[in-house]
């Protein structure tokens, strides 16, 4: 098919998230009447991200989340941050944001897991991070109530810029003060990649 890449460079291009390619197949499949073979639509791919490796372009398809999207390269990454710092008032709090590093590294847990690390309660914290769709729930555990279960969200990944969870930083990484980005009070939650988790779940037990 004539302009498959452009087709699917539009669909990568109008989504605010990472689209794998499932999704992009299934779209493609609909609007075309045609199944396109995963070797095709990914040599498609390809083709669209050494495009957009040329200097010419200040952003770049990049594979996260387990699907593709559109983001600044790094070089704009502090033009992009003042901005985001200008333009947005809400932020993350220390308490939403060690929580969130708990929930990231220990994922699936339970609410009360969470505090009992913590050693507060974190319902103010799990609120907001639910709203801003870090967090979902997952389910349910086996343990006495069935306690809901949390988990790190897809928009977490978008947020981080995470192909996957195992990119996160190890526990050792955090001595090395190169691996921290900014400081907690300042991180606006549009501010990617910020965090810092500087506090270390192993440590907080």
């Amino acid at each position: 098919m004539e302009q498959l890449a452009q087709h699917i460079e539009s669909l990568i291009f109008t989504t605010d998230h990472a689209v794998n390619l499932e999704e992009i197949g299934s779209v493609l499949e609909e609007a075309f009447g045609i199944r396109f073979a995963d070797t095709d639509m990914l040599q498609a791919i390809a083709g669209l991200q050494a495009r957009y490796q040329a200097a010419d372009y200040a952003f770049e398809i990049v594979e996260i989340g387990g699907g593709y999207q559109f983001l600044t390269k790094g070089a704009f990454h502090n033009t992009v941050g003042v901005f985001l710092q200008q333009t947005t008032r809400k932020r993350l709090s220390r308490s939403a944001l060690e929580t969130l590093s708990i929930i990231a590294y220990r994922q699936p847990v339970t609410k009360s897991e969470l505090e009992k690390i913590r050693g507060v309660s974190c319902d103010y914290a799990m609120q907001k991070l639910l709203e801003k769709e870090l967090v979902i729930i997952v389910g349910r555990s086996e343990g006495p109530g069935h306690p809901l279960l949390y988990a790190t969200s897809e928009k977490f990944m978008d947020y981080f810029g995470l192909k996957s969870i195992d990119e996160l930083p190890r526990p050792k990484e955090f001595t090395d003060p190169t691996n921290s980005i900014g400081e907690l009070d300042s991180i606006d939650e549009e501010d990617a990649p910020q965090l810092a988790l500087a506090n270390k779940p192993e440590e907080e037990e």
